[in-house]
């Protein structure tokens, strides 16, 4: 028994299991905070946190010099809708010219996948945003999961994993990967300082974003790894 789990583990590479537990804590994770979107009233957390990007007593006043605000607006603005759409187009158009077909489709399936995913999240959990401080940037939609999150995670992890396997070196892999997350990260943040998000809806746009971006990848490696089979 135990020469056989042994062997299970060896043909298992380590950065499909990696992948296989990302998505398992991300699911537990939204599992976790979709209920407490779902409560009558705001988690502690949430509020602690939002208040903590205001000044003491003016919720309607962000922390910082008055150059952040506009930096945060800049950042917030990587994960907006048209910057990613422009992003990804760029990219398929890059891939089409490159003759890399199955690529492009790929990328599109995933960020598409990911746009039409956050948008039935939304609707099932019927999230407001939050009203405990002044919105810096104008919003409409509804709170959770965070778009921006969510969406960023799919589109730069998506197209970091995707550059990194064309780079050569793993420090250079590493490097692109790095700057996809911390690209996210700080999208992320950028929505909480601005105060159209709970702190919440921030890391459940994370679980899910990481989530489909890790299926679409093993779906990328798998079809790859039948191609060369073939």
């Amino acid at each position: 028994m135990k020469n056989a789990a042994n062997a299970l583990l060896n043909r298992v590479e380590f950065p499909v299991l990696l992948a296989g537990l990302v998505i398992a804590g991300c699911l537990w994770g939204f599992e976790e905070l979709m209920e407490v979107a779902r409560a009558t009233t705001p988690h502690a957390f949430d509020t602690e946190i939002l208040l903590a990007f205001r000044q003491p007593g003016q919720p309607g006043v962000p922390i910082g010099p008055l150059w952040l605000e506009g930096a945060m607006r800049d950042i917030t603005s990587l994960g907006s809708s048209a910057v990613l759409v422009l992003i990804t187009a760029a990219t398929i158009v890059y891939l089409l010219l490159i003759r890399r077909p199955a690529t492009a489709l790929l990328v599109f399936v995933a960020v598409a996948g990911g746009q039409v995913l956050s948008s039935l999240l939304k609707l099932g959990v019927d999230r407001p945003r939050p009203e405990l401080v002044s919105h810096l940037v104008n919003e409409t939609s509804l709170s959770f999961p965070s778009g921006h999150a969510m969406l960023s995670a799919v589109t730069y992890l998506t197209l970091g994993s995707l550059a990194a396997s064309f780079l050569p070196g793993r420090v250079t892999k590493i490097y692109v990967l790095s700057l996809a997350v911390l690209t996210t990260l700080l999208v992320g943040v950028s929505r909480i300082y601005l105060g159209v998000h709970w702190p919440s809806d921030v890391l459940a746009g994370w679980c899910a974003g990481f989530t489909w971006a890790m299926l679409c990848w093993l779906a990328a490696r798998a079809l790859q790894r039948g191609a060369d089979g073939a």
